[in-house]
């Protein structure tokens, strides 16, 4: 069954506002400037203290309150988020608190359940008990206490404005108290929304430091003076950009921001897709995973290694690689407070998704095959230049097949994205050409089945 929409006049708005994704890199990049520059600072109004570059952890996950706080406030205060009917919430008719608790304590119980399961799974992944995990296991392990704490009050409150708030959460804790019916389906949608959450929110919160440091820690202008310190330093802050507002987007799954996960890829195709692009289970790691290396050359950086001496060629590929990861930053900023992997938490059709419905994985491969050339080798082999070509198409492919499961998923949900989904495929400056080109490909296909 064709599920897709009839061709809009014009591109579907988006359920995010682009002014939402800028608000957090403004706050994060005077984040950023604040602890790189700190040393001057300090001299300059004499503060007390060390006059060193602030590039520690607790820096790194300081920058998060930069990057949300700007983005939570224009989402309250300029979009108005709270007040769209897709939160399900309904301001204007709060019920009594006395008539709310049954229901608040079976959701809470629910809540606090989950947490215990993941909390379980961490304990017998030994992968989140070392570096880089480690960091995200101390965070969370903080954190319990207080949103042990934080969570009675704001269920009981939101429980007072929701339309429904026997949630998904209300039903798995209904199944575990015994004392109401529920839904099964339900369950199912509640259970892997957390998976998700759980899974990611941990491994966001692990490359946060790395990544933040490496940005703050370099002197910045040693690395403008040549096409690699530039190029470095550009896809250094990209990458920040990214992981800092997608670690954002995993913690604030509120109904309150209108970023609840609505539901979670029903798929297992969707979730193996996804799963492959991740630790541990990752297939492109030069460490564990042999089969996938890129053998005799120096990874992302070969195209040093190959346009070494060539200057005004590495300028070029430079700037190049410094697009296609601003293109992949973008896609990540466009989703403000909503960023999140496996889940449909809205549809968005502004910034680069005007262009192509999946930019952040275009350009991500792109720049993967730019970056590292594979099929020009160190050591002269024929043999590695083809396996090294054959597996970094192979993981391209698990992107494609990823981008696939994610449209099933949407199309089944929203008939918004299948309206742009259609828009795009008919009208999208790089979709709409590989749309045209996949049919033209058919059309000759089917024409020589039947000479």
């Amino acid at each position: 069954m064709d599920t897709r929409a009839p061709v809009a006049d014009h591109r579907p708005p988006s359920d995010v506002s682009a002014a939402v994704g800028l608000c957090g890199v403004a706050g994060l990049l005077a984040w950023i400037c604040l602890c790189h520059f700190w040393p001057q600072i300090g001299a300059a109004f004499d503060l007390p203290g060390p006059r060193e570059r602030l590039t520690g952890p607790n820096a790194a996950l300081t920058g998060l309150l930069a990057t949300a706080l700007p983005m939570v406030a224009w989402s309250v205060f300029v979009d108005r988020v709270h007040r769209r009917p897709s939160t399900g919430i309904d301001w204007s008719n709060p019920r009594s608190l006395g008539s709310v608790v049954d229901v608040s304590i079976t959701k809470l119980a629910g809540l606090w359940a989950t947490w215990t399961l993941i909390a379980v799974l961490y304990c017998l992944g030994r992968w989140y008990w070392q570096p880089p995990y480690l960091i995200a296991m101390h965070v969370l392990g903080a954190m319990l206490l207080p949103l042990l704490v934080l969570s009675v009050p704001y269920v009981m409150w939101l429980d007072r404005v929701l339309v429904q708030p026997r949630d998904p959460c209300w039903h798995f804790g209904a199944m575990l108290i015994g004392r109401e019916p529920y839904d099964r389906n339900q369950v199912r949608i509640h259970l892997r929304a957390w998976a998700v959450k759980g899974f990611f929110t941990a491994f966001m919160i692990s490359i946060v430091p790395g990544g933040f440091a490496n940005l703050v820690t370099p002197d910045w202008g040693t690395m403008l003076a040549g096409p690699v310190g530039v190029a470095g330093l550009l896809i250094t802050l990209m990458f920040v950009l990214d992981e800092q507002i997608g670690t954002v987007g995993y913690i604030l799954t509120m109904k309150p921001l209108d970023a609840q996960i609505r539901s979670a890829n029903p798929f297992l195709a969707g979730w193996v897709a996804a799963l492959l692009c991740y630790p541990p289970f990752q297939v492109m790691s030069p460490a564990d995973r042999p089969l996938f290396y890129l053998a005799a050359t120096d990874g992302d950086n070969n195209w040093v290694r190959v346009l070494a001496g060539h200057d005004t060629l590495m300028w070029a590929w430079a700037a190049l690689l410094a697009m296609l990861t601003a293109i992949y930053a973008w896609a990540t900023v466009a989703f403000g407070i909503r960023f999140s992997n496996l889940t449909y938490r809205g549809v968005l059709t502004n910034g680069p998704y005007a262009f192509s419905r999946h930019p952040a994985y275009l350009s991500k491969n792109l720049f993967w095959w730019f970056a590292s050339m594979p099929f020009l080798v160190t050591n002269g082999s024929f043999a590695d230049a083809v396996r090294n070509a054959f597996f970094l198409g192979c993981i391209s492919a698990i992107y494609f097949w990823r981008a696939k499961t994610e449209e099933r998923h949407l199309l089944a949900e929203d008939p918004k994205y299948r309206e742009y989904w259609t828009w795009m495929e008919q009208r999208g400056l790089v979709t709409s050409r590989f749309a045209r080109l996949r049919d033209a490909l058919k059309a000759r296909r089917a024409r020589m089945l039947m000479e």
